[in-house]
């Protein structure tokens, strides 16, 4: 379990690099004057650094008692009819469900926004965006996923290599590098690209309560989610009439009464 998880890790963490210095190199979009760049990178750092200081001692142990005393019931049927990598796929495709519209509550249950608009008052998107996290979501985020793995008796294989997968397209999905648009566009066919999720982080109300998606990008085309604007050059990003924030003022914005 150790060795899967640190091989996790590391496949993560080097992918994101890769991302950080590819989009300095061959951006998509060129960063406004006004975007203090290593200002917010280090706020979006700082976050994930907190986040990180949590894994051990509240993620890590809440996850691994929900796949520990997850329900066996699919344990009889998913070897003759699904095999191991049926079963995979399976978990995979339901746990993106649900993440999908645990995003989407994020964004309609007040409660749930105050901690997630943190992400989205990043007035930037670049690599850096896909780890800037409110502790308190990460947590929240962390219990309700937990009653789904113990409803569905979901595998310790099957949530590692989910995390990675997320990990890594929220990286790429966030990212400001440039792509070729055939690749893109044959790439958004199954997956999120950061075509279609920039629109979610655009100034646009309409368009910030769209493009759900995490993984793939099939369950807002299916659920009608689906943001009907396309990403340009000069678009906004962040929320409207929001400024920007410290880090102290975004650790204490969710608790504030506005």
């Amino acid at each position: 379990m150790t060795e899967l998880i640190t091989y996790k890790s590391m496949i993560v963490a080097l992918f994101l690099l890769v991302l950080f210095i590819a989009e300095r190199y061959a951006p998509a979009v060129a960063v406004p004057e006004k975007i203090v760049t290593a200002q917010r990178i280090m706020t979006n750092l700082l976050l994930w650094f907190c986040n990180s200081l949590l894994s051990p001692l509240i993620i890590l142990p809440v996850t691994l008692y929900a796949i520990n005393y997850g329900v066996s019931w699919r344990s009889d049927w998913q070897g003759a009819w699904l095999g191991i990598w049926g079963g995979l796929l399976l978990d995979v495709l339901v746990l993106d469900l649900w993440i999908y519209w645990w995003h989407q509550a994020n964004h309609r249950i007040p409660l749930l926004w105050r901690f997630h608009r943190v992400h989205h008052l990043d007035h930037w998107l670049d690599v850096t965006s896909s780890v800037r996290f409110h502790f308190g979501e990460v947590i929240l985020s962390a219990l309700v996923r937990a009653v789904v793995i113990v409803c569905l008796g979901t595998p310790l294989l099957s949530v590692i290599i989910f995390e990675t997968l997320v990990l890594m397209n929220a990286g790429f999905h966030h990212s400001n590098v440039r792509l070729p648009r055939s690749l893109e566009q044959a790439l958004s066919r199954l997956i999120i690209t950061p075509s279609i999720h920039w629109m979610h982080h655009h100034v646009v109300q309409q368009d910030t309560d769209s493009n759900y998606g995490v993984l793939f990008s099939f369950w807002d085309r299916l659920f009608g989610s689906q943001s009907k604007n396309k990403r340009t050059a000069g678009m906004e990003i962040g929320l409207e009439h929001s400024k920007d924030m410290n880090l102290l003022k975004l650790m204490i914005s969710p608790f504030k009464s506005r």
